[in-house]
């Protein structure tokens, strides 16, 4: 996720000295909040569940079939792709252009302390941790800081588009395609079994070693398949964050004319994969109705984020203040709000000290969960900013980052 602070007045300047920038907070905001939706299945749920919701030990049908179709239509990695574009642009906010040292030693001693965190909230928390990718994924793109931003976006969103033709064509292929391909592209497939999700449940519930098991081993598979697979995804991402930052895109310097063409572009697309994921979320456990083509749309989430963000960009510069203005300090606190989203959810399902739930939450119910954090969130966020200059968390990773008691409260 994208957590850095977005303070400056110009590239070189301290990140302290400037004001914030109104889009990226409410971006942030969304995108924390926005991310929790798709999150909270792999908090109540096997790991196996996650991806494959015929694995599901509730029926996806009725309610839950409308919950597990809005997750997957509107939120499933249309958020952690957010995440990854601020990130990059928090890059160069932090760290500025590749000439000034002093900025460089801060963003990589901020990218260290991140992957320190990272290890504590994957290993002794979640597994679904995405701090580490990001950290690792960090010392690669900041690199890249002083490229034009016309580089970035060229080469990070045609990289994006790639994999995601690539990705489109392997579902649509592995359903699709000529019945000797489809045997093979299957063949090696894991099997998953509702005794495994069984076995899997039984193991949270016994009790924090058993929880802590089951975290290890998908933590395990997850950052594997982080360093072979997701990097090269979240590079490019970043790399077209930091560009459209760095063009004025994000701070709504661009024509609206641009943002109107991609929100009716991602409005299509969103509006595509609806129909299909409907037509998925409705038929019978193993059916594929869609023959892998609600597969390769979804292949497709930079087109909807950028959607999200050009329609951002316009209500947050060009629309009344009130519209935006509950998600700006929610956006603030970011990273303390993603990390406390993990305490909440762990608490509730497999934490000794909670009410161990998981696997008892049916989508419905997860949803109600989801909501409830929201709306703490949207509280708390502006009475804690009421008071002091930064999250909790954000105080203690720049303490750490600088190596110093830095100020918190604010000033009378």
């Amino acid at each position: 996720m994208s957590i850095e602070d977005t303070r400056t007045t110009n590239r070189l300047a301290p990140i302290e000295a400037g004001a914030r920038i109104p889009t990226l907070d409410v971006m942030r905001g969304l995108a924390v909040l926005g991310i929790l939706a798709v999150n909270v299945v792999s908090f109540g749920l096997p790991f196996i569940v996650y991806g494959d919701a015929d694995l599901s030990p509730f029926p996806v049908t009725g309610a839950n079939a409308v919950a597990r179709w809005t997750v997957d239509v509107f939120f499933h990695q249309k958020f952690i792709t957010l995440f990854s574009m601020l990130f990059g642009a928090s890059i160069f906010l932090v760290g500025g252009e590749r000439e000034d040292e002093a900025r460089g030693r801060l963003l990589r001693r901020r990218l260290f302390w991140l992957a320190f965190i990272a290890l504590i909230h994957g290993l002794g928390f979640w597994y679904g941790d995405v701090l580490l990718l990001y950290a690792g994924s960090g010392l690669f793109v900041m690199l890249m800081r002083s490229m034009p931003a016309g580089a970035l976006i060229g080469i990070g969103l045609g990289v994006t588009l790639l994999l995601g033709a690539m990705q489109a064509g392997t579902a649509w292929m592995m359903v699709a395609g000529p019945p000797e391909v489809v045997e093979a592209m299957n063949e090696g497939q894991p099997q998953h079994t509702m005794e495994a999700v069984k076995a899997a449940i039984a193991a949270y519930r016994s009790g924090w070693a058993g929880a802590m098991g089951q975290n290890l081993t998908s933590w395990v598979f997850l950052q594997g398949a982080s360093l072979s697979m997701f990097v090269f995804s979240t590079v490019a991402l970043m790399m077209t964050g930091m560009g459209l930052f760095k063009s004025g895109f994000l701070s709504g310097r661009a024509p609206t004319w641009v943002y109107l063409v991609l929100i009716g572009l991602g409005g299509t697309v969103l509006a595509l994969l609806g129909v299909l994921e409907w037509s998925e979320a409705t038929a019978a456990r193993g059916a594929n109705p869609t023959r892998g083509l609600a597969e390769a749309v979804a292949s497709f989430p930079i087109l909807v984020t950028l959607a999200y963000v050009s329609l951002i960009v316009l209500v947050v510069s060009r629309g009344p203040a009130w519209l935006a203005a509950p998600l700006r300090p929610v956006g603030q606190m970011a990273f303390t709000n993603y990390l406390t989203q993990t305490l909440i959810m762990t608490t509730v399902f497999y934490m000794p000290w909670g009410p161990r739930l998981f696997g008892q939450v049916d989508y419905v119910g997860m949803w109600g969960l989801v909501l409830g954090v929201w709306a703490l969130q949207l509280i708390w966020s502006p009475l804690w900013l009421s008071r002091f200059s930064m999250g909790p968390l954000e105080w203690v990773w720049r303490c750490l980052s600088y190596g110093r008691w830095v100020p918190i409260r604010k000033a009378a």
